[in-house]
């Protein structure tokens, strides 16, 4: 489980993070890439309320060349599905091409404290202690991949003008401690992954947690440094600047050049992930011949 503690209030990061979702997305989009919204409406269910959103995910370009030579039509084309009963929000991540051998689930609560709460997830004691608790330092630049580095989403930097908050120095969480006029509040997200395929399954299991944790520090650290972008609005003007995105995500991926996050660097270990999946790609085939010819 990842924690993320932030100097903002549960209240104001439901902006800011639906915020910087619409944002990331345009920067993760383009040249027939990134992110296709789908849906984006209420849901009410078994007296759940919120927002759900359906997105397709195309990362045909966002992963190392070699990958893309052995990798079927479809297989990197990703289904997200997130239903956001804020302060709860649940997101499932599938493949149409592995189908029941592959998923992404990220169960996420929003509380008001310094990530100090023990199974926010109310996890049965046998899977509760089956978990890792990784905590996520967003003014930490050791924990940044070099690539992503980017001086300008530094919490380390950054001081907003409208809210005075930052730079945030190496002791920043134990100063909020003594700050009682500031906000703070941390996202606990319980990331679950299955990869079913024999001998292959604990190593893309473990690589895909170790890409999830670089996606959350990423995000964060670019939701604070744009807090003078989102602290004014509203859930009105998020709604409305989720429309103009869902139109403008459509535009970017028909034009220009891909853009955004690439692969990760581990050559090696994704060299080995490739392999597993050629062979998997072709023991579904022969299988699929099988079924044809009986």
């Amino acid at each position: 489980m990842n924690r993320v503690v932030l100097p903002c209030s549960v209240e104001e990061y439901q902006v800011g993070q639906l915020y910087s979702v619409a944002e990331a997305s345009k920067n993760e989009t383009g040249g027939g890439e990134g992110i296709e919204v789908l849906k984006n409406e209420p849901y009410e269910k078994e007296g759940e309320k919120g927002q759900y959103t359906h997105k397709i995910y195309h990362l045909k370009s966002k992963v190392p060349g070699f990958v893309k030579m052995i990798a079927p039509e479809g297989a990197l084309v990703f289904h997200e599905k997130a239903w956001n009963a804020y302060p709860y929000c649940r997101t499932i991540v599938t493949n149409e091409y592995m189908k029941d051998d592959f998923f992404i689930k990220i169960e996420t609560w929003h509380k008001p404290d310094l990530g100090t709460l023990e199974n926010v997830h109310e996890l049965d004691p046998t899977t509760w202690k089956t978990v890792e608790v990784v905590p996520i330092d967003i003014a930490d630049r050791e924990q940044v991949a070099p690539g992503d580095y980017k001086p300008e989403e530094d919490p380390a930097l950054f001081q907003s003008v409208k809210t005075g908050r930052g730079p945030l120095g190496p002791n920043w969480k134990n100063e909020l401690l003594t700050k009682t006029d500031c906000p703070r509040m941390c996202a606990y997200k319980l990331v679950t992954v299955k990869f079913k395929w024999w001998g292959l399954q604990s190593k893309v299991e473990n690589f895909i947690h170790r890409q999830e944790k670089r996606i959350f520090t990423n995000f964060h650290r670019q939701l604070f440094c744009w807090i003078d972008s989102w602290i004014e609005l509203t859930m009105e003007d998020i709604r409305r600047m989720e429309d103009e995105t869902q139109r403008e995500l459509e535009e970017l991926r028909k034009t220009g050049q891909v853009r955004g996050t690439s692969a990760a660097n581990e050559q090696a270990e994704l060299r080995e992930v490739a392999d597993g999946w050629r062979c998997y790609s072709i023991a579904r085939h022969m299988s699929r011949r099988r079924m044809e010819t009986r």
